[in-house]
Formats: structure tokens, C-alpha cells, sequence
């Protein structure tokens, strides 16, 4: 019959075994981390290519709303819009 002194693991086995055991939880919060979020993004309207775009009247009626500029250069900004997709048809 052997007789060990204590349990047999030196240093180096239990910083390996700390090592191994953050890696692994690390791994697993990160597989779940990845897997919420493409699950949220999924479930979310798509603004790739086949999403419409807002055309230049709507733009300029958000920033409108936004603050970012007032009436009258609102009412500019669109009237220039409008002569602009005439003078297009026209031709």
C-alpha cells in the first residue's frame, strides 16, 4: 500500500485548475451573451438592403421634428426638395 503525502496536487496543478474553470465559465457566460443578443437582433425589423429607405421629404421632416432646424428653413429645405423632383420629371 502507497502512502501520499496530502492529496497529490502541487502549485501548478491547482493554478491549471483555476485556469481551466474561468475559461470554461467564461465560455459559457459568453455563449449566452452571444445567444441573447442574436435572438434580440432576430426579432428586430432588418435595416439591411431589402429595408426601404426614407425618402428626402421624410429625412428633412425628422430633423424638423428633431430641432435640428426651424420652420422656415424647414419650409425651404422642401420646396427646393419639391422643384427639384419636377425639374427631374420634366426632363
Amino acid at each position: 500500500m502507497m502512502y501520499w503525502y496530502g492529496n497529490g496536487m502541487n502549485g501548478w496543478e491547482y493554478a491549471l485548475m483555476t485556469v481551466s474553470m474561468v475559461l470554461f465559465w467564461s465560455l459559457v457566460i459568453f455563449g449566452i451573451v452571444a445567444l441573447v443578443r442574436y435572438l434580440g437582433r432576430a426579432s428586430q425589423p432588418s435595416t439591411g438592403p431589402h429595408a426601404p429607405r426614407p425618402t428626402p421629404e421624410q429625412l428633412l421632416a425628422e430633423r424638423f421634428a428633431r430641432g435640428d432646424i426651424d420652420e422656415h428653413e424647414y419650409r425651404r429645405a422642401l420646396d427646393a426638395l419639391r422643384d427639384h423632383t419636377r425639374s427631374q420629371a420634366d426632363s
